[in-house]
């Protein structure tokens, strides 16, 4: 699951990164085509080692770095708000740890289907 992630966010971002720390995963359903569909996604704090942002996926309008406190505000769902502060918080408790100086956050998706 983690090389998924790192080719996703190197293909969404133009980013290269490295996995920090797991985050807590996010499940949720919905129906779709009337088939219930149960999606989790998982989160890493990832810290970039190579790549441009200019090289994102053109899937993606825009790809930028923000605050974490922007960020907040730019998501939708209370889960991903969350979410944001815990990112915020991981990246304050690794910034004691030497080796962790930077970090952004990233998520890879996986379905299944069920009835």
């Amino acid at each position: 699951m983690e090389q998924t992630a790192l080719r996703e966010v190197e293909e969404e971002t133009g980013l290269r990164v490295r996995i920090v720390a797991p985050l807590p995963s996010i499940s949720y359903a919905f129906v779709q085509d009337g088939k219930r569909i149960h999606k989790t996604v998982h989160y890493w704090l990832m810290e970039p080692v190579a790549g441009d942002l200019a090289g994102h996926d053109r899937e993606f309008e825009r790809v930028r770095w923000v605050p974490f406190a922007e960020a907040a505000n730019l998501l939708t769902f209370a889960t991903e708000r969350a979410l944001v502060g815990m990112a915020a918080a991981a990246l304050t408790d690794l910034s004691t740890t030497p080796e962790h100086v930077a970090a952004g956050a990233a998520a890879h998706q996986t379905e299944s289907s069920s009835r």
